[in-house]
Order: structure tokens, then C-alpha cells, then sequence
């Protein structure tokens, strides 16, 4: 018990001294990549995004991002595939600063406005009600994040919301 206490107080006594300052500046670009989980308009899927945001003042980020989002449905001999990409300008409210104490944690929310493309296909002969490929058109979204950084470049995303899907997750770089 001794030795597990002594170690327990080294980890705190070496890891304090190092500092993971990430909170969102005025400056800072930021990269995101990943997945996306969940399909647009309530189907399932999968697919891959990305997106760029660059600081204009000490809690607000302007960028771009692009997402490709694919989910099939149907049974064995019948298979409907969906296909979305939307590609979308996007702006951030990096609201940690007002209430963290955590310097390595970035919350923050946003809108999303852009185009999606959608494409549809259907089994050979199959002329019933998934015939509505949901159409191309303008996109509006909203999401809220959170970027939890490891060193003070390199971290992790998630964000939830409307937007090219329920979930994103993956990796952030910060420059």
C-alpha cells in the first residue's frame, strides 16, 4: 500500500510539471479527421470527414468542412444504397474559457451552411415508395463538440448534432 501511494505521488508530483495548454485562441488553426457514424435523415452508415477552422477572435472560428456519409437498406435481393457528400462553411463558438479550468479541453458549438449532394440507388425493377433519393440542395446544421488534447498539437474530436451525421469522432491537430 506504501509503495502504490508513493508511486501514485510521483505520477501527480512529474505529471504536474508538465502543461497541455489547448484552450482555443485567436490564431489557432485547427484540422480535423474522422469517422462519421450514422446516417443523414435517421438511416444507419458509416463514412469520412474532415474539416478546417481557423481563430478569429479568442472564442470564435470560421472554416470549411467536407463529409461523405453511405448507408444501405434492405433484405437479402433487395438492396436501396444511399449516398450523401456535403460540403459545408462552418463556424465555432469556443465557449471552455468561460467556465474550465481544464486547459487541455475545448467545448464549443456551431452552425454549418453548404450543399449536399445525394444519390440513390435502387434494386433493378423495383419502382415502390424508396424512390426518393431525398434530393440535392442546401444544407443548414448545428453541432457541439468537444476537443480533448494530448499534447499541446495533437488531440481528439467528438462533435454530436444535426449535421453531416449524428456523430463525428477522430483526431485533431492543432498549428
Amino acid at each position: 500500500m506504501k509503495k502504490i501511494i508513493s508511486s501514485l505521488l510521483f505520477s501527480v508530483l512529474v505529471l504536474s510539471g508538465l502543461s497541455v495548454s489547448a484552450q482555443f485562441d485567436k490564431g489557432d488553426k485547427l484540422l480535423n479527421a474522422g469517422i462519421n457514424l450514422g446516417g443523414t435523415y435517421g438511416g444507419g452508415g458509416v463514412g469520412l470527414g474532415g474539416s478546417f477552422e481557423a481563430g478569429i477572435h479568442d472564442f470564435v472560428s470560421v472554416g470549411a468542412q467536407a463529409d461523405f456519409v453511405s448507408w444501405n437498406y434492405g433484405w437479402t435481393g433487395s438492396n436501396w444504397k444511399y449516398n450523401f457528400f456535403t460540403i459545408a462553411a462552418r463556424g465555432s463558438y469556443h465557449f471552455g474559457k468561460h467556465f474550465l479550468t481544464m486547459d487541455n479541453l475545448d467545448l464549443y458549438a456551431g452552425p454549418s451552411l453548404g450543399y449536399r449532394i445525394s444519390k440513390y440507388k435502387a434494386p433493378s425493377g423495383w419502382g415502390g415508395v424508396y424512390t426518393d433519393s431525398y434530393g440535392s440542395g442546401v444544407f443548414f446544421g448545428v453541432f457541439a463538440g468537444a476537443r480533448y488534447y494530448f499534447k499541446p498539437t495533437l488531440g481528439v474530436f467528438a462533435e454530436v448534432g444535426h449535421n453531416a451525421s449524428p456523430l463525428k469522432a477522430g483526431i485533431t491537430v492543432k498549428f
